[in-house]
C-alpha cells in the first residue's frame, strides 16, 4: 500500500486517478462511500481517508492500493 497526505479548506474536491495501463480498472472510495473517478469527493472536518484501488485488466490479476488521508480544516 502506498500512502499520501493532503490538506484542504474546501468542502469537496475533484478526484481523478489515471492508470498507466489503459485496461486497468480504478475504484475510489471516501471512507465507505464510492466516488466516481473524475467527480467531487465531499470532506468532513478532520481526517478523511480516500482509498484508490487499481486493478490490472490483463493477464494475472494485479492490484495496487493507494490511500490519501485528506485533512479538512474547520
Amino acid at each position: 500500500m502506498t500512502a499520501y497526505t493532503a490538506t484542504t479548506t474546501n468542502a469537496s474536491n475533484k478526484v481523478t486517478a489515471t492508470a498507466a495501463d489503459d485496461t486497468a480498472t480504478i475504484e475510489i472510495k471516501n471512507g465507505t462511500t464510492e466516488v466516481t473517478n473524475g467527480s467531487n469527493a465531499s470532506w468532513s472536518a478532520g481526517e478523511n481517508v480516500l482509498t484508490i484501488k487499481v486493478t490490472d485488466g490483463t493477464g494475472p490479476t494485479l492490484e495496487k492500493t493507494y490511500t490519501v488521508t485528506v485533512t479538512k480544516s474547520e
